[in-house]
């Protein structure tokens, strides 16, 4: 049974008892219906609201029926596009550009931390307090720096999405000075000849394993990384020009790195 409320819209009553909204209309020549929704969740004021609303649709050229396929496809759209999903393909992304495994591994660490709360949300419909939450988590287990790099990395998620067309916005621009910036402490430094020499006897009359002490002078002697160090292949060094050559694999920024070759002899 159809029982009309006037300017097509109707109230379709089926044998079972329920009740559905329905609107009848004309689009390009041809007799259409558009589904509003079930009585008595869609009020009578909600229905009529609806029916006037698709009639500006098609004072507009648009078929209301048409529009609201597409509403539900982006809809659909924007629910899949959530934060794990766009923080996965940036993930994926880095590895592509040949980031080093340590980035790689610090950056899930830090996406790791923020998808318990952001993870399931479409990537367009998180708003910069819900961020906010989750650093505010981090600072009240005085994590401070980390909590700076995860606004960091949260921003670079949304600026990918941006660039893809997924989302219109980073909110974290928002939070800058909302955190607590931690303190600065300087480490230690020798910056005199005789902190230096010190220094040096002391690697030298180390009494532990051969093969730390002489990574000690190297690394006292060459300025690199502890990782680039334990990677040395003896194929790497240029004896004859006193040049070892760190290949970019194992370097941070992934580019060959040039060290000379100290002049002292080292005793290993």
């Amino acid at each position: 049974m159809k029982l009309s409320d006037g300017e097509g819209l109707q109230l379709w009553v089926k044998p079972s008892g329920s009740k559905l909204w329905n609107l009848a209309y004309r689009f390009d020549g041809k007799q259409r219906k558009l589904a509003i929704g079930p009585f008595p969740r869609i009020s009578l004021k909600d229905a009529h609201t609806r029916r006037d609303e698709a009639k500006r649709l098609l004072d507009d050229g648009l078929d209301p029926s048409q529009q609201k396929r597409i509403a539900k496809l982006a809809a659909t759209a924007q629910n899949a596009n959530t934060f794990s999903t766009i923080a996965d393909e940036l993930l994926a992304q880095k590895r592509r550009e040949g980031k080093a495994p340590a980035t790689i591994t610090k950056l899930e660490w830090l996406f790791g931390l923020a998808k318990p709360a952001l993870g399931a949300r479409p990537i367009a419909a998180i708003e910069a307090p819900e961020i906010l939450q989750v650093l505010r988590g981090l600072e009240a287990r005085d994590r401070l720096e980390t909590a700076r790099r995860l606004r960091s990395i949260v921003g670079s998620v949304f600026c990918f999405a941006v660039a893809t067309g997924r989302a219109s916005n980073d909110p974290t621009a928002a939070l800058k000075g909302a955190l607590i910036s931690p303190i600065v402490r300087h480490r230690a430094a020798i910056t005199d000849l005789a902190g230096l020499g010190e220094l040096m006897r002391a690697i030298d009359s180390h009494n532990g394993m051969p093969e730390v002490r002489g990574g000690l002078q190297l690394l006292a002697l060459t300025f690199v990384r502890p990782g680039e160090l334990r990677g040395a292949q003896w194929a790497e060094i240029d004896f004859d020009s006193a040049i070892w050559t760190v290949p970019g694999v194992r370097m941070k920024m992934r580019r060959p790195h040039r060290v000379p070759s100290p002049a002292r002899r080292l005793p290993f």
